[in-house]
């Protein structure tokens, strides 16, 4: 049987971006509705500055960025439909996870019945539930990790992507969130981009993977077998397609992401 191709939600476009003088010519690729996309790359690639981009909060010199059929090149982050999990978490200090998880809502106008609602499922998906009344102080990686990917996911995005977001956990912690993450993306059905160095990390999460060296991206191998536990620091850059995983199905929900822009005004 013929599987039919899935339409991409993530398409970029000829991307060009310059943050002073370190520029990125010509990236494009895609990423298919309802899959687990990988970005690699060596530190200072120019990963992280791709993801901005896309959600927002970096300025591009010129291309394209179009999430689910809608040109989004120069619209506000908040109009993205983007679901923001940054390296640190980017959490606030001062709230409650409650009040974390019900943050973007609360901007968005819900009412408090819904946001009351949306954060016990949340809670519920995330085996976060015996948390929401604490606050940061003492809460493991893991713990963290779980609520800013509640707090991205809170406004139903279209896309989520994530920013090194297991870098930093223990060996075990990250064991735990590979099977997370391929939990609430199977049930969500979002969309998802996620930066790694770390083979292993793509073999388990990813359905495409992309590697981004020299300021464009380098295509034309697929991962072998043996491969699990490498980190590409110094192996030749591939673009690949993992194989065996089954496309995830589509959310069909809208929403946005204000992730950096909210929190400095949050803050300030």
């Amino acid at each position: 049987m013929i599987r039919e191709e899935l339409p991409s939600v993530i398409q970029v476009d000829a991307l060009s971006i310059q943050a002073g003088k370190f520029r990125l010519s010509n990236i494009s690729f895609e990423v298919p509705d309802g899959t687990y996309g990988i970005l690699m790359g060596r530190t200072g690639s120019g990963k992280t500055t791709i993801l901005e981009a896309i959600c927002g909060l970096k300025k591009v010199v010129s291309g394209r960025i179009v999430l689910k059929g809608r040109d989004v090149t120069h619209l506000k982050p908040a109009e993205r439909g983007i679901g923001f999990v940054p390296q640190d978490g980017g959490l606030f200090p001062t709230m409650t996870v409650r009040q974390q998880l019900g943050f973007a809502l609360k901007v968005r106008k819900w009412s408090r019945p819904q946001i009351a609602a949306r954060v016990s499922e949340l809670a519920k998906l995330l085996g976060i539930g015996h948390l929401l009344e604490r606050s940061l102080f003492g809460l493991s990686g893991g713990e963290r990790q779980r609520i800013a990917l509640g707090r991205a996911l809170a406004a139903h995005p279209d896309v989520l992507c994530l920013d090194e977001p297991l870098s930093a956990l223990d060996e075990a912690t990250r064991e735990e969130m590979y099977d997370l993450l391929k939990s609430v993306q199977k049930s969500t059905g979002v969309t998802a981009l996620h930066i790694t160095h770390s083979i292993s990390e793509a073999t388990r999460l990813g359905d495409n993977a992309f590697v981004l060296e020299d300021g464009g991206i380098i295509g034309g191998a697929a991962f072998a077998a043996g491969k699990s536990g490498r980190s590409l620091h110094d192996p030749p850059a591939m673009s690949v397609k993992i194989p065996n995983r089954d496309p995830l199905p589509p959310s069909g929900e809208n929403s946005s992401v204000q992730e950096k822009e909210t929190a400095a005004n949050d803050r300030g």
